[in-house]
């Protein structure tokens, strides 16, 4: 096997490692947070930590900057639509494997674009506050998502 065949097989091996971390992160947490969140949100209204009277935080963002996210996330929908599609018209299996590869890029390419949103915006804003947690609150995301 030549030096260009071990350089792609690694680097598809880290990104399948990548996609199995991030599905793993949301079958672990996602699920659990939110119920934990709907529920202290309902249970706690009187709670005002943020404007909307809730215990958790949240973003409030930009028109442009939601519609970029959410122009992205349909993108991301449809090419899962066609995933669906192709495994019920029983596809041959690389064709998949490929467009699966593609979702995968497209989110990661998403959660960089969020983060480096996040870190310009809301560890910025909290550290010219002295919030200094805000860092430890952010390495400790980065490590969930480095997994």
């Amino acid at each position: 096997m030549n030096t260009d065949s071990k350089d792609k097989n690694a680097n598809m091996d880290f990104e399948n490692e990548i996609s199995i971390a991030n599905e793993n992160l949301l079958a672990e947490n996602s699920v659990e947070e939110i119920n934990s969140a709907e529920k202290c949100c309902s249970e706690n209204s009187d709670n005002t930590n943020n404007e909307k009277g809730c215990c958790h935080k949240t973003k409030e963002r930009t028109t442009d900057e939601q519609k970029k996210l959410m122009n992205r996330l349909s993108r991301i929908e449809g090419q899962i639509r066609g995933i669906k599609g192709m495994v019920e018209k029983d596809a041959y299996c690389t064709d998949i494997l490929v467009q699966v590869s593609a979702v995968t890029s497209a989110l990661n390419s998403f959660s960089r674009e969020l983060l480096a949103n996040h870190i310009r915006t809301c560890v910025v804003h909290d550290i010219k506050a002295d919030k200094e947690e805000t860092v430890d609150d952010l390495i400790s995301t980065l490590k969930k998502i480095l997994k």
